[in-house]
């Protein structure tokens, strides 16, 4: 028996339907990019009332949908809380045991149902309409029973579903998904969320870190390697290694003036140099030094010193107030340590 691979056979490493399974990648991903194209298309100044009335809530957005639509509602809810907008999921199903209770006065629901017929929902759009409470439904259908309670509707537009029996759900969440997406960044943006108010609900992790203050992880005090400009050089290089930031800063009437590193000193030696007549350690600190250093504010970012230092090629930098007096100090290792590199 010919025991050797025919060329229909799949090679090493290779998974039988490989091509096949990457065409229906491709296929599921423009179908689904196609229905985000409509959606844009069709949105109108309904939007903009969704996000009016969601923003008007003194109290949170209520997020609901139920099954697939449910799961994309926990998205949406956490998108919301984490960029400023309370809000939380309610399960419309548990809403009808008892979790009514949790929304209250002041309260705005947001109600998902492609085909807005949801049974599970029917309680809770009617809890929202008793006591007055803002509805945004997202449905996909205009004459729908969600539709036709809330005070505003957005409605997707038609488009086929990504799976080839055109049953479950993947086209129409991918919109509801999208559409929550869009309605958080509106929100945000109502309300001039900021990076600093944005590190508030995201203290960790990586994205925390980044987020982070100059102030949060500079050196201060004692720690910051200064001299003044009149210091010999061989007093200067004593404080400065003495610190172990690699530079030192050279300060006159209270401001930052200049720095010294060691790519200063390897000038200073070369001809021509401030050492070339002398020696080095006769000289002072002004004539060694890099006037103008680059500097940092203490309220910057994190990943803004990072990038400086990217910049400069640098792995120390100052933290200087507004009038230009040093308050700090920021070594690479301290943005390494913190994960902000």
């Amino acid at each position: 028996m010919d025991l050797s691979l025919t060329p229909s056979s799949p090679g090493p490493g290779q998974e039988p339907g490989a091509d096949a399974d990457l065409a229906v990648a491709r296929r599921v991903l423009a179908q689904e990019a196609e229905g985000l194209g409509l959606l844009g298309t069709a949105l109108d100044e309904g939007f903009g009332r969704a996000a009016g009335l969601l923003a008007a809530a003194t109290g949170r957005v209520v997020v609901s949908g139920m099954g697939k639509s449910g799961h994309v509602a926990r998205k949406i809810a956490a998108t919301f809380a984490s960029t400023g907008t309370p809000a939380l999921f309610v399960h419309p199903a548990e809403a009808s045991h008892g979790d009514l209770g949790m929304i209250v006065a002041g309260d705005a629901v947001l109600a998902l149902s492609n085909s807005g017929e949801t049974p599970e929902l029917a309680d809770l759009v009617a809890h929202a309409r008793r006591f007055g409470l803002s509805l945004v439904g997202i449905t996909g259908r205009a004459e729908s029973a969600l539709a036709r309670a809330a005070d505003v509707a957005l409605v997707l537009p038609a488009a086929p579903e990504a799976c080839p029996m055109g049953l479950a759900p993947t086209t129409s969440t991918t919109m509801q998904m999208a559409l929550g997406d869009a309605l958080a960044v509106a929100l945000l943006t109502r309300r001039g969320f900021s990076a600093a108010d944005f590190r508030v609900f995201h203290p960790g992790g990586k994205l925390g870190a980044q987020l982070s203050r100059v102030r949060d992880l500079m050196h201060v005090g004692a720690e910051m390697p200064l001299a003044p400009p009149d210091l010999r050089m061989d007093a200067a290089l004593v404080a400065m290694t003495a610190k172990r930031f690699g530079c030192l800063g050279i300060v006159e009437d209270g401001r930052l003036v200049g720095v010294i590193t060691d790519g200063d000193l390897r000038r200073a030696l070369e001809p021509g140099g401030a050492a070339a007549e002398g020696g080095l350690l006769t000289r002072t600190a002004a004539e060694v030094m890099t006037r103008g250093p680059r500097s940092i504010g203490p309220e910057a970012l994190a990943a803004e010193a990072l990038r400086l230092m990217n910049e400069r090629s640098i792995t120390a930098l100052f933290v200087v107030d507004a009038a230009g007096a040093p308050v700090g100090i920021l070594h690479v290792h301290d943005l390494l340590r913190a994960g902000v590199a």
